[in-house]
Parts: C-alpha cells; sequence; structure tokens
C-alpha cells in the first residue's frame, strides 16, 4: 500500500500544532517542512526566531512537538547548509530528516551521512531530495548511505499549491529502473489528478499538503490516495 504523509508548513507553534490536530487520529507521520528563507524564500517554525520560546521547551524536555505520543515526525529541510543543524534537529523530534542536495556541499554531506554514529544512524532515517531540474545521476553515490529519496513534485519548492512539474514523473522512473528497492517519496502537488501518475510510475510516499488542508474530510482523502497503492 502506498504510504500518504500529511505535510504540514506552520509559521509558528500554535500554528504547528492545530495543523497537526487535523491529521492525529489518521496519519502514522507527519512531515514537517522546514524553510529558513536563505535556500527557499519562505521561512517557517523554527527557524523563525520570533517563537524562539517553543523551541527552548521541546530542547529542555520541557514540552515535545504537538501529538508526539501518537506521531512520527520527518523534517523536510528546505534549509542552507542543514548539516551544521543536524544536532538542533535531531533535538527537536526527527525520526526522518530529509537534506535537499541543492542546499549543501555533496562532499560534505556524503561525508557527513557517512560518519553518523551508529546511535543516531539506528533512530534516524536519512533522505536525500532533488528539484526537478537536478539529474537523479547525482543521487547515485548517496544511494548505499540513505534510507530513501524524495523527488519534489513541483519548480518552486518552499511554498504548498504549486503547479506540478511532470519532470518527476521520468525522475521517478529513472531511478525505480536502476534501484527497484529504493524507496522514493514525492512532495508537491500532490492530489487526485497527480497521484496516479507518480504511483504508476513508482512512487511509494505521496507527501499531501494542501489538498488535505482543503479537505473537507481528511480521513477519507487519506483512503482514497493510498487505495491507489493496492
Amino acid at each position: 500500500m502506498i504510504e500518504v504523509i500529511p505535510a504540514v508548513l506552520a509559521k509558528d507553534f500554535n500554528d504547528l500544532r492545530q495543523k497537526i490536530a487535523n491529521v492525529v487520529n489518521i496519519a502514522h507521520v507527519v512531515q514537517i517542512d522546514i524553510c529558513d528563507g536563505k535556500f527557499v524564500e519562505s521561512k517557517s517554525w523554527p527557524m523563525d526566531r520570533n517563537d524562539a520560546e517553543s523551541v527552548a521547551l521541546i530542547l529542555d524536555e520541557e514540552e515535545g512537538l504537538p501529538y508526539w505520543e501518537n506521531l512520527d515526525f520527518e523534517f523536510d529541510l528546505m534549509v542552507k547548509n542543514a548539516i551544521s543543524q543536524f544536532d538542533f534537529f535531531v533535538r527537536l523530534g526527527a525520526k526522518r530528516i530529509i537534506f535537499h542536495l541543492e542546499a549543501e556541499d555533496e562532499n560534505n554531506l556524503k561525508d557527513f551521512i557517512n560518519s553518523m554514529d551508529p546511535y543516531t544512524r539506528e533512530n534516524v532515517q536519512i533522505g536525500i531530495a532533488i528539484n526537478t531540474t537536478t539529474p537523479v545521476s547525482k543521487l547515485f553515490p548517496f544511494i548505499n548511505s540513505i534510507d530513501f529519496v524524495q523527488c519534489m513534485g513541483i519548480e518552486h519548492i518552499g511554498y504548498q499549491g504549486e503547479a506540478f512539474d511532470n519532470r518527476v514523473v521520468e525522475q521517478i522512473k529513472d531511478l525505480k529502473s536502476q534501484y527497484p528497492d529504493l524507496i522514493i517519496s514525492i512532495d508537491g502537488s500532490v492530489n487526485e489528478e497527480t497521484a496516479p501518475l507518480l504511483v504508476s510510475a513508482g512512487a511509494d510516499r505521496l507527501i499531501v499538503g494542501s489538498v488535505l488542508m482543503r479537505s473537507f474530510d481528511v480521513k477519507e482523502t487519506m483512503k482514497e490516495l493510498e487505495s491507489l497503492g493496492i
């Protein structure tokens, strides 16, 4: 079955809590989109230091991410040089971390992933995301060191509700043809129209943002998308 993962882009901690509340009894994993205002134009929690109090409470273990008892979280790091802040994101509660290849020095990223201590590597899954304009061959040196790949379904990342970029379909097909067991997530413009194309191409996980936020029945929308992989 296809795994459908809700994505939330939150301006502050209260916004994060409200958006996660919409899917807490429906999903098992939630993706938190983290934007730094540098790699992408937008900025989101926790990179806006005006909301530093909520971050401090989590780091001090006085509070956790909303509904952390019921959910696991993956962080989509649309952040320049995120490897320098890796420990920070792990301490916030990430169980999966996604680096964007275009935001990092590729050699530094490969060395960083390969040098992670075994405990962290066992407890945090690592993925790498690529834009629709990046050749999939850029991922090949990382495949044996990561848990999954995330292909972006839009060209202009950092925002929800962007137009679908059909180039992602060929990226999925190319990756699956060479690495049949590779887990591929798709993030960006995933909806009832594009999802069948993505699943047919070989996508394993669908990251869904705006289509769920607009849905009158989030649970039913999730079920419809999950049924594509049965």
